[in-house]
């Protein structure tokens, strides 16, 4: 039913993060924006249940297009957590 999730496709923005759970997400908001890199989040996570797992709770991290360089290896130095193995046995 929810194979092959995707970021949406939103015009002049880039997805460059995304996780299941908003803090990481919030927290690379963070970093990013000390940074002077604008940033968007944009949550799939259904509130109605409170979920925080699997594909109807993920969270991404959207930049403009021109700060898209920019971001991704800021983002390489940000010391998140790794995605977990059953995050990845999904994709």
């Amino acid at each position: 039913m929810f194979d092959n999730l995707k970021p949406n496709e939103i015009e002049d923005w880039i997805c460059i993060f995304e996780r299941g759970t908003e803090y990481e997400v919030e927290a690379a908001k963070n970093y990013l924006s000390n940074m002077d890199i604008p940033s968007q989040i944009l949550s799939k996570r259904d509130s109605a249940f409170s979920l925080n797992i699997g594909d109807t709770a993920l969270v991404y991290l959207y930049v403009p297009k021109e700060y898209e360089q920019q971001a991704r290896e800021a983002m390489e130095e940000l010391d998140l957590p790794a995605e977990s193995d059953s995050d990845k046995e999904e994709e």
